[in-house]
């Protein structure tokens, strides 16, 4: 009988064509996708090119989305798109993903149907993590490593320790998976996963939806995480059936599987969190975090730019305009989510609010474009990371909320909940 085992060894096994793995196992494993973008992707073709392979793979599990600094913010970020443009074309990419058909690659590869239960993908991005929402295996690495995938589909693993993270009770009103995770993240701090699988399950992680589900996987690896798996259940299923393009495997963890740790969460302890800078660990509840005046807000990201994110935020901006001096962008994810936003009437609401609304793009998040902070300027973000400079100017600074907070915020010139709105 093999070992008990958790959801990332099961997956890992089962690439690796091994009934068994145990932590700290080198392991070579068959890959189902190999994704990158118009920053990575370049450097990872260049890796290709020099391993003289001619064709990648298989062109239908190569996945590449210029998403970065699209549409193109200047000439390098140009050239940077032609290159991804040009190989995608040379080797019939099919899952490559245009300016006018793309979106942000973590929300539209799940939308799409790209990623299923049980895959093992890696990603030349380090929020790959993203599809362990859907019971995949998912993971960051280099453009090197990107590059030999494409060559190969395979990659070398360590099969990392899991972290259980359970999480029991109900969620206060207004709190969102967001705030989950930036709980999680102030309470073990950004190293406090480094190389784990974190496993998220209990009572209020099930009665998440995928895209609260998703945003608590994006940032795993803001804690150091390897992957952050979330077990499939009937929530899973319902988003899977229907649109993943493949067959799909659930791996579900033994109930005597090896944890190296076990965190016990009560859901009622998690309230809306707000992380100031300059770390995601550096996290105060909004109710301390009021008196702090702002310049700027993005809602969107790879974190929260799905629709479950545009609905709150317009919810909250409807009938209300951004406060005078705050800049309130709003970047929907996908095209599709775009799409949406305008059948529901959000943009008019976005739009009336004085909002700035743009095409999908990742842009002001890694401080590309669409909403570069000056020296000193603050900004309220729905996105992942607020190191120094991650927006812009070193002297700017960047907090971390959920969407609500983020419109109320917006609304109201500083940090604060949709209740402190008159």
């Amino acid at each position: 009988m093999p070992r008990p085992m958790t959801i990332a060894e099961k997956i890992l096994a089962a690439h690796a064509g091994l009934d068994e793995v145990a932590p700290g196992q080198l392991i070579e494993c068959q890959l189902d996708l190999v994704l990158s973008n118009d920053v990575t992707a370049p450097i990872a073709i260049g890796e290709f090119r020099r391993i003289g392979v001619e064709r990648v793979f298989d062109p239908a599990k190569v996945v590449l989305v210029p998403d970065h600094y699209v549409p193109a913010k200047d000439i390098k970020s140009a050239e940077q798109a032609k290159i991804v443009r040009e190989f995608a074309h040379e080797q019939g990419i099919t899952h490559y993903y245009e300016v006018g058909c793309m979106g942000v690659e973590h929300a539209l590869l799940p939308e799409q149907g790209v990623v299923g239960a049980g895959d093992l993908v890696i990603g030349s991005d380090s929020h790959t993590c993203t599809y362990g929402a859907l019971g995949a295996f998912s993971t960051g690495v280099g453009s090197t490593d990107a590059g030999v995938g494409y060559a190969t589909g395979r990659a070398w693993f360590k099969v990392p320790e899991s972290l259980l993270f359970r999480i029991d009770g109900t969620l206060r009103p207004g709190v969102s998976g967001k705030d989950v995770i930036l709980h999680i993240i102030g309470m073990i701090g950004v190293d406090g996963a480094l190389y784990r699988a974190m496993e998220f399950t209990g009572e209020a992680i099930s009665a998440l939806s995928m895209d609260s589900r998703m945003a608590i996987s994006n940032m795993a690896i803001e804690a150091g995480g390897k992957a952050g798996i979330i077990e499939v259940d009937d929530v899973t299923r319902a988003y899977l059936n229907g649109r993943v393009e493949r067959p799909y495997t659930e791996y579900h963890s033994d109930p005597d599987a090896r944890y190296e740790r076990v965190y016990h969460i009560d859901a009622a302890d998690i309230e809306p969190t707000v992380a100031w800078p300059h770390l995601p660990s550096n996290t105060h509840p909004v109710r301390e975090s009021r008196h702090i005046a702002i310049d700027q807000v993005v809602i969107g990201s790879c974190t929260n730019g799905r629709i479950e994110d545009m609905r709150a935020a317009a919810e909250v901006l409807r009938g209300r305009t951004a406060a005078p001096g705050v800049r309130c962008i709003v970047i929907p994810a996908t095209q599709e989510v775009y799409r949406q936003c305008m059948a529901e009437g959000l943009m008019d609401a976005f739009i009336s609010a004085n909002c700035a609304v743009s095409t999908p793009t990742c842009g002001p998040c890694l401080g590309g474009h669409m909403g570069i902070l000056a020296a000193g300027e603050r900004a309220v973000a729905t996105t992942n990371r607020n190191f120094v400079g991650r927006m812009g100017h070193p002297t700017s600074e960047v907090y971390l909320a959920s969407p609500a907070v983020a419109a109320a915020s917006a609304v109201l010139g500083r940090i604060g909940l949709p209740e402190d709105i008159d």
